[in-house]
């Protein structure tokens, strides 16, 4: 990560005083729509309502301490590779809340491939972390480790992008108030569809934040998961996809669906019950 002065500015520039983990956030995560989501289809396929809840390479775990701001029935456990991440998540997020907030939430230091918890009824691998698993045995093993981390009518919810722009290197611009949001796809491979992806941030003051974070992934394909997912155990993989407002562009509203829309660029969740 590097941050580049302005010439106009002798004083520190935007790009040195941004956080990068407020910046990350504000730019791809919306932990509120989530939870919902999470609540809400797990109670309509099983009938009643999930109250423990792991977040798999959380982060920050700005979504498991949403998550347990639900109510004193609700719990969550977050676990990340990476102490300095979950440093800031325990200093900024996990400590906003209230004491017994804090209490339900338990950040955990470990590989996902790994580690041990007590079984949940919801289990999440979001933002396409879990794409780091190059090789399809070891994304089938991580899918069982899943399978088995939940309870009996437990469900694993996954995220995944696609469509033609998936595949191609590419730069995405997007305006954030303060800030550039830049999603760069700098390599693809077509043989093994590996990528190697950037977040970039740019600021009003010309200053840049280069290579905020970095991605080593393989983009794998819906056809791909939903079997992976099937050969981990899992007996319904459905993929919910999202709806459209008059305008075109994504509502936010994900629904169950067998074929998708052939879109140039999509995001859908993939729901896999026990």
């Amino acid at each position: 990560m590097g941050a580049t002065k302005s010439k106009k500015n002798k004083g520190p520039t935007m790009a040195e005083q941004a956080d990068i983990h407020e910046l990350y956030e504000e730019s791809v995560q919306n932990v509120e729509n989530e939870v919902e989501f999470l609540s809400t289809t797990f109670g309509a396929l099983r009938g009643r309502t999930a109250y423990s809840f792991r977040e798999d390479f959380c982060g920050t775990a700005s979504l498991a301490c949403e998550w347990a701001k639900q109510g004193p029935e609700y719990s969550s456990i977050g676990v990340d590779i990476d102490p300095s991440v979950l440093e800031w998540g325990r200093e900024h997020r996990v400590g906003r809340l209230a004491a017994e907030e804090q209490a339900r939430v338990s950040l955990i230091e470990s590989d996902v491939q790994t580690v041990e918890t007590p079984r949940v009824d919801i289990l999440a691998a979001f933002n396409f972390s879990y794409w780091i698993f190059e090789e399809r045995a070891q994304m089938v093993a991580y899918m069982r480790r899943c399978f088995d981390a939940l309870k009996d009518d437990g469900i694993l919810f996954m995220d995944m992008f696609g469509g033609p722009e998936s595949f191609e290197e590419t730069k995405e611009k997007t305006k954030h108030d303060g800030f550039t949001y830049i999603w760069h796809q700098a390599e693809f491979h077509p043989v093994t569809n590996h990528m190697q992806c950037y977040i970039h941030f740019k600021f009003p003051d010309g200053s840049r934040i280069k290579r905020a974070f970095s991605y080593a992934w393989r983009l794998y394909t819906a056809p791909e998961l939903r079997d992976m997912l099937h050969d981990a155990g899992f007996r319904n993989v459905t993929v919910y996809w999202e709806g459209e407002d008059e305008d075109g562009e994504g509502n936010g509203e994900f629904t169950p669906s067998q074929t998708g829309e052939a879109d140039l660029a999509w995001i859908a969740y993939i729901v896999a019950e026990k």
